[in-house]
């Protein structure tokens, strides 16, 4: 083949293919959306929703915590297991418990996560009753001054434990009637949703 025909072929064939390619590569980044504008879209909106739940069920703080990958293990390179609160409302003169609860090991709460994992969730109306299951969350309700607490395990759509939603009773001790914890659970769902959409994109 003379290296006129192959200039031909280049020109010809690979040119409008290059220009095909880069087109493409132009389209995707445009299509692709703004990482940061998106973030801040979906916190807006988990924001407000768990404001408005700690208003509906007059708690006093309302928290989602997600798993992530916090590190890795020395010498094996596995991923060790973590979870944050990502979100968090809190009602007035609250105390606010995001920025001590980041980048901690799944392992040290065991028990509460082992409890979300195999039933959804836990109620605890009374930390100081000695028959309740407090799953040993009951010295981090002392630190925080928490006396009722109920968390509920949010899962994908494809059963996949993801994270947390947690309610705080810090004034009062209240017992949550069978159809809230229903509601409660069946929000944890839709959390769950919204949650993987957003990991997705």
């Amino acid at each position: 083949m003379s290296s006129e025909i192959i200039v031909a072929f280049i020109t010809g064939v690979m040119g409008p293919l290059s220009l095909i390619y880069a087109k493409a590569l132009i389209d995707r980044r445009k299509k692709k959306p703004d990482m940061v504008k998106e973030t801040l879209k979906v916190s807006e909106l988990i924001t407000s929703k768990i404001d408005s739940l700690r208003e509906e069920i007059h708690c006093d703080r309302v928290w989602i915590t997600q798993f992530h990958n916090g590190g890795n293990f020395y010498p094996t390179g596995k991923s060790m297991a973590k979870f944050s609160i990502i979100y968090e409302s809190v009602g007035p003169s609250v105390t606010s418990k995001q920025t001590n609860f980041q980048n901690i090991p799944v392992n040290l709460f065991s028990k509460s996560i082992n409890q979300l994992l195999e039933n959804d969730t836990i109620e605890i109306y009374d930390f100081d009753d000695v028959k309740t299951a407090t799953y040993g969350l009951k010295y981090i309700a002392e630190e925080i001054g928490c006396k009722s607490h109920y968390a509920f395990a949010i899962k994908s759509i494809d059963n996949k434990f993801i994270g947390t939603l947690g309610i705080d009773f810090t004034k009062k001790k209240t017992k949550l009637n069978e159809e809230t914890i229903n509601h409660l659970s069946v929000y944890a769902g839709t959390l769950g949703g919204v949650l993987m959409n957003h990991l997705k994109q």
